[in-house]
C-alpha cells in the first residue's frame, strides 16, 4: 500500500520562538534546520515510506528537501494544518493510498518505529492513527487511510480534536504512542527531554546532536 510522508515545515527564521529566552535567533534557526535534516534522513531510511513531500514557503527548507530527494510543494505560510492539506493533495495526485503526516522537529524519529506504525493493517477502509506528543494532548503524527480521510487540525488539544473529528466522520480512529515521535521541540522542557533522550541513546539525529553539542561548547 503506497504510503507518502508529508512534512510541513515553517520558515526557519520564525521557528522555535518559545526558545528565545535560551537561544538566539541564529541558534534557533540552526537548530530547526538540523532537526529538519534528521527527520528527512529518518523518513528516507523508513522502508515503508515510498516518497516524501515537504511543504514550505522557506527557500532554504525547499533546497534542503530537494537535496534529500523529497518533492517540494510551495506554501504561503498559512499555518501547519493548511500546509499539511497541500501535502495531502499532492500525495493523492501522486497515487498514494496512505499518508503519514510528521513534524520537522522530531529528530529522534526511529525509522523502524515508523515502519511498525505504517505496516499496521488498517482496521477499516477509512481510518486514522493518531500519534500524540509526550504530553498526551497534542498530535505529532497522523497516518491517514486514504490520505484525505479527514482534514488535519494541529495545535493545542489536537489529539482530542483529531479523534473527535475522525469519529464524527465515521472513521476508525486509534491513538498509538510512539516514543521517538513523541519528542517534538517547542519549549525549554521539550529541548531538555530531547537532550536526555539523545544522551541515553546511540545513533540517529546526527545533525541535531552536533548542533546541540556546538551550542553547549559555545556556552562553556
Amino acid at each position: 500500500m503506497p504510503t507518502v510522508a508529508v512534512l510541513p515545515i515553517k520558515s526557519f527564521a520564525e521557528a522555535k520562538r518559545r526558545l528565545r529566552h535560551r537561544l538566539g535567533e541564529g541558534e534557533r534557526r540552526a537548530l530547526a534546520e538540523a532537526m529538519f535534516c534528521d527527520v528527512l534522513i529518518a523518513l528516507r531510511r523508513a522502508s515503508t515510506v515510498q516518497s516524501i513531500i515537504v511543504v514550505s514557503a522557506d527557500h532554504s527548507a525547499q533546497q534542503i528537501a530537494a537535496g534529500y530527494g523529497a518533492a517540494v510543494v510551495a506554501d504561503d505560510n498559512r499555518g501547519h494544518s493548511p500546509a499539511a492539506v497541500l501535502g495531502v493533495e499532492a500525495a493523492i495526485s501522486g497515487g498514494a493510498d496512505r499518508a503519514v503526516l510528521v513534524p520537522g522537529d522530531c529528530p529522534a524519529l526511529d525509522p523502524k518505529e515508523l515502519d511498525e506504525l505504517i505496516t499496521r493493517e488498517p482496521a477499516a477502509p477509512r481510518s486514522v492513527l493518531i500519534v500524540p506528543d509526550r504530553h498526551g494532548t497534542g498530535t505529532n503524527a497522523l497516518l491517514l487511510t486514504p490520505p484525505d480521510a479527514m482534514t488535519p487540525s494541529f495545535g493545542p488539544d489536537s489529539r482530542r480534536r483529531h479523534r473527535s473529528d475522525a469519529e464524527a466522520a465515521g472513521l476508525h480512529a486509534e491513538v498509538v504512542e510512539l516514543a521517538t515521535l513523541a519528542l517534538d521541540v517547542d519549549t525549554h522542557d521539550d529541548l531538555e527531554a530531547l537532550q536526555a533522550r539523545l544522551a541515553s541513546t546511540h545513533g540517529g539525529a546526527a545533525h541535531t546532536r552536533g548542533m546541540l553539542n556546538q551550542l553547549m561548547r559555545s556556552r562553556a
